[in-house]
């Protein structure tokens, strides 16, 4: 949640009479926080970590609205937590997927919309959308108290 709201905050510098979405999505399993990994070691050991083991999908969303003079006037912060569980992974289709260089841009070194890493999801216990990286169905909830002029019959 803090870095969906310091990604909100510096976009609202910029921005008067604005209302403002930041998300910022992490995966954790024992604990850890595994980020994007940076190397195919480091996704090669991710992927190892994950296999045949459940691990949560958290995405932190902040809105923000602006006045005319780039001043927030409103803000809710919420996050979303989705629990996803791996079967188990051999060597190989490890090797394959860093191979496509998938896991170089998503938290975790997988991506559920890849046509490879959605095969190593058996299951999926919450939003599949926060999984991608955006919960969609509470961000739709949410907005409709937070800005719910949004919402009226002429504009909807």
């Amino acid at each position: 949640m803090h870095l969906s709201l310091l990604k909100a905050y510096d976009v609202a510098q910029n921005s008067p009479q604005s209302m403002i979405v930041g998300a910022d999505t992490i995966v954790v399993i024992d604990g850890n926080i595994l980020g994007k990994p940076a190397s195919a070691e480091e996704a090669f050991e991710m992927l190892q970590t994950l296999s045949g083991r459940t691990h949560e999908v958290i995405t932190g969303v902040t809105f923000l609205k602006t006045d005319t003079s780039h001043t927030i006037i409103d803000k809710k912060t919420f996050f979303v937590r989705t629990r996803v569980t791996f079967s188990p992974l051999n060597v190989h289709e490890i090797h394959r997927y860093i191979a496509t260089g998938s896991p170089f841009d998503k938290a975790g070194g997988y991506g559920i919309q890849d046509d490879t890493g959605a095969l190593f999801v058996e299951r999926i216990d919450g939003d599949y959308y926060n999984v991608v990286g955006f919960p969609l169905n509470q961000f739709y909830q949410e907005m409709k108290s937070f800005y719910p002029e949004l919402f009226t019959v002429n504009t909807f």
